[in-house]
């Protein structure tokens, strides 16, 4: 019995060395490319939007209140921006075994119940979500396409409402993108993200 303590707390200790680890990209961070499956079975990377100024990666999930919170301002941002080169590219990055509401086919039911006019990417293993150090639901990252590679702008939280009820909202994300669009740099360039902890299985 004591052995069985001993192997599961060391499981769960590897667990959370593995998901402390990943460190956050910042501003000035190249941004990793990738290839995922979107809901509609087919991959999906930064070459997809062949026309774009830069992207609107967003961690997000089924399952976490704040990210249902936010659902409806991540397909606003989606439609407000796309058509001016800054598409919303959404990634789940919970594993299904620790979240059984984020499985693929629970992510296809979602994307086609809301409507969702962007893609919304299943990240096996959660080498993505590690490659970027997204800690939490949602977790936004805003890309710039430059001569020099995809590059990080902003990292954080998209407005600091996450109650959705304050007029006087701070809206991180759309300033952003504004800046960029004027070819200036983001007066601010990371936040404190808010939502839930990204869900991981415990490895052994």
């Amino acid at each position: 019995m004591k052995k069985i303590v001993l192997l599961l707390a060391l499981a769960f200790s590897a667990f959370l060395s593995h998901a402390q680890n990943a460190v956050t990209l910042k501003a000035g961070d190249a941004a990793p490319d990738f290839k995922l499956k979107n809901v509609d079975n087919k991959d999906v990377s930064f070459g997809t939007f062949k026309d774009a100024k830069g992207y609107i990666v967003v961690f997000t999930c089924n399952t976490c209140p704040y990210a249902i919170g936010y659902e409806q301002r991540i397909i606003d941002l989606d439609k407000k921006f796309k058509s001016q080169g800054y598409p919303v590219i959404a990634i789940n990055p919970n594993d299904p075994e620790a979240s059984n509401a984020d499985t693929f086919a629970k992510m296809q039911d979602l994307a086609k119940e809301k409507k969702y006019s962007f893609p919304y990417l299943f990240d096996p293993g959660q080498k993505i979500t590690d490659e970027y150090g997204a800690k939490r639901t949602p977790h936004i990252f805003i890309v710039s396409k430059t001569s020099k590679g995809n590059v990080v702008e902003y990292v954080g939280a998209i407005d600091n409402d996450p109650e959705g009820n304050n007029p006087q909202k701070i809206k991180y994300a759309e300033d952003v993108i504004a800046s960029l669009k004027s070819g200036q740099k983001p007066a601010i360039t990371q936040t404190k993200e808010i939502g839930c902890t990204v869900k991981r299985k415990a490895k052994a």
